[in-house]
């Protein structure tokens, strides 16, 4: 598999498990305090041949992507979940497998900057998201299901709008999930 966009990635040993995978090009963030030079590197790489921004599924690597979405506008974004990319002390894209790498690359979302608003916040609450003993657990299964990676209510929110999503395609999803889990 080729990827044309150049994949932002944290440090070298993320660089060397994605270019392991497929062919490609990657830039470095060298971790969670990224500088003025390298944003203005992406901003000039996303004008000419498209990022991919593919961060560790954590604290700092959302921290990453967040500042170069909102740096860099129209960013191509690959999660992975968590528990594919970990051992037992670590997490990071370089602990992941080939398979869910190629899965994650395989279904990017881009931040919109003029988001229109699919799903109302009042719809979003009341089908359990937030405020609830198993929103959390209710978020991280949809997250999965969209390749949309693990997140607290306001993100999954504004993500699912990102994705031009209604309350009626979230239920369907959602129920989908409820039907795999009965069959097993």
């Amino acid at each position: 598999m080729k990827i044309k966009e150049v994949i932002v990635v944290e440090g070298k040993h993320d660089s060397q498990k994605i270019k392991s995978c497929v062919v490609c090009d990657t830039i470095e963030t060298h971790g969670s305090h990224i500088g003025k030079a390298r944003l203005a590197l992406i901003e000039q790489i996303q004008k000419h041949r498209g990022i991919i921004i593919f961060t560790d599924p954590d604290g700092p690597g959302d921290k990453v992507r967040s500042i170069i979405n909102h740096y860099v506008p129209g960013c191509k974004n690959a999660f992975i979940e968590k528990k594919k990319a970990k051992t037992s002390r670590k997490v990071g894209v370089e602990h992941a497998n080939r398979e869910d790498i190629i899965e994650a690359l395989s279904h990017l979302m881009t931040y919109e900057e003029q988001m229109e608003i699919t799903l109302s916040w009042i719809d979003f609450v009341k089908m359990g998201f937030t405020g609830k003993p198993n929103s959390q657990k209710k978020r991280e299964i949809l997250g999965n299901r969209l390749f949309i990676g693990k997140a607290n209510a306001k993100t999954l929110w504004k993500r699912l709008n990102m994705l031009s999503l209604c309350k009626e395609n979230v239920e369907r999803i959602m129920a989908m999930q409820e039907d795999d889990e009965q069959k097993e």
